[in-house]
């Protein structure tokens, strides 16, 4: 009985043993893990191959007219008018949409039904109401992704879906559509948007970075709209097959070409992820099946990588201190702004360099509690693939902790006197 019982903890000790790095493969073509808050990236698989994601491009579409909001240009609470182009797609079959009979909208009303439902129709009424037209909308997106460095994108329109179906174009004789092999992936290429896993993380980054009351609306379950019942198809939620505590979104998506997509977002162990998977494959009669996928990325992080504070807010690093002019002190503490948190691997925690660079302009006294007087920068030892989205590194500003004092007039004229020698003689 005894060796039965030693069996068993052994047995169930190896099963619950993290999946390392080596071992794990993601059931995706395409997919990448990023902590929401530094961006470094955790985990990817085929990160910079362009796909097609169908309604996920909706994740960008949500953030211009967030931006629109945060400028003044409109509201939550704007009215917008479904143009006829808009209204008369309500009734493609082939196309994901709601109808809009009342032919008036609110924004809010509208960005339920596009980020929960995927509807068309609802997208480009935002696209229009925000660009004046759908055509200067994919314009303004274009140029929000290159201000974000994303090269490798194809936008046709605001939705992701191929606008062959939108125009009824796509029944064409096979002897138009098919002249040459290049001709037909160029027209493929030209009729619908594709991403790469890595764009969609940068793009997910800034929507809830940016605007995180975007989660408020994808991390509820259902919603009304005019009169309709819309569910989440994010069965990640609580009350859905896939729950999983801790997600909130984002946004679910995919093509016929390239299968099921899905950008998620959850809060665990003290870590907020951003994960992404691109052209997973359906298994018959499985909704669940993107999410289960996902569910295992979330799992292979949160069972690799922990969150640990280097520095806490408030405190120094090595004696931290920089030199301030005219100040009653000649250098002063410099200390955390916040928290400096990294995400390390469990089972290979390297040593940390950390570097503190004063402020390259000059200090001067007087200076108020919380100044910025420098920034403290962690160096990731073990990056994975490009490290950071964005370039971007695990840092946080250094402040004086206490309010800086002017010297007094005397201190002040010799020390103007000494640099005056200095340079000019």
């Amino acid at each position: 009985m005894k060796k039965l019982f030693v069996f068993l903890l052994l047995f169930f000790g190896l099963i619950a043993k993290p999946v390392l790095a080596d071992d794990y493969e993601i059931a995706a073509k395409s997919a990448i893990a990023v902590d929401a808050n530094s961006g470094k990236i955790l985990y990817e698989k085929e990160a910079t191959s362009p796909l097609e994601v169908g309604a996920i491009t909706n994740i960008l579409t949500a953030y211009l007219v967030y931006e629109a909001i945060a400028e003044g240009k409109l509201s939550l609470e704007t009215e917008v008018d479904i143009s006829d182009y808009a209204y008369n797609l309500t009734v493609n079959p082939s196309i994901a949409n709601l109808p809009l009979e009342a032919r008036r909208y609110k924004v809010k009303d509208l960005l339920n039904a596009s980020l929960l439902a995927s509807a068309n129709s609802a997208t480009i009424a935002l696209a229009e109401q925000v660009g004046g037209s759908e055509e200067n909308f994919v314009k303004m997106m274009k140029a929000k992704l290159k201000e974000w460095n994303i090269s490798d994108a194809t936008i046709v329109n605001a939705t992701g879906t191929d606008i062959r179906l939108l125009d009824g174009s796509l029944e064409t004789s096979s002897a138009e559509e098919e002249t040459t092999e290049n001709s037909k992936s160029k027209k493929k290429q030209d009729t619908i948007n594709k991403f790469s896993a890595y764009d969609i993380a940068v793009i997910a980054s800034h929507l809830i970075n940016d605007y995180p009351e975007v989660l408020a609306t994808t991390s509820k379950p259902h919603v009304n709209f005019a009169g309709i019942h819309l569910e989440n198809p994010n069965l990640m939620l609580e009350g859905f097959p896939s729950f999983r505590s801790g997600v909130k979104g984002l946004k679910t998506g995919g093509s016929e070409q390239s299968g099921l997509s899905f950008v998620g977002v959850t809060s665990e162990k003290g870590m907020r992820l951003i994960t992404v998977v691109l052209g997973v494959d359906q298994v018959e009669d499985d909704p669940t099946t993107r999410f289960s996928v996902t569910s295992s990325l979330m799992t292979y992080v949160t069972q690799n990588f922990s969150p640990t504070v280097l520095v806490k807010k408030g405190e120094r690093y090595n004696n931290s201190q920089v030199a301030v002019r005219d100040s009653q002190e000649d250098k002063v503490a410099a200390v955390a702004s916040e928290d400096l948190v990294i995400l390390e691997r469990i089972a290979n925690q390297a040593e940390h360099k950390v570097t503190f660079t004063p402020s390259p302009k000059e200090l001067q006294a007087p200076l108020k509690k919380g100044s910025v007087v420098g920034t403290l920068t962690y160096t990731d030892s073990e990056p994975i693939g490009q490290g950071y989205i964005e370039n971007k590194k695990t840092s946080v500003s250094m402040v004086t902790e206490k309010n800086i004092k002017k010297a007094i007039i005397f201190k002040v004229w010799w020390n103007d006197f000494v640099r005056f020698v200095n340079e000019k003689l």
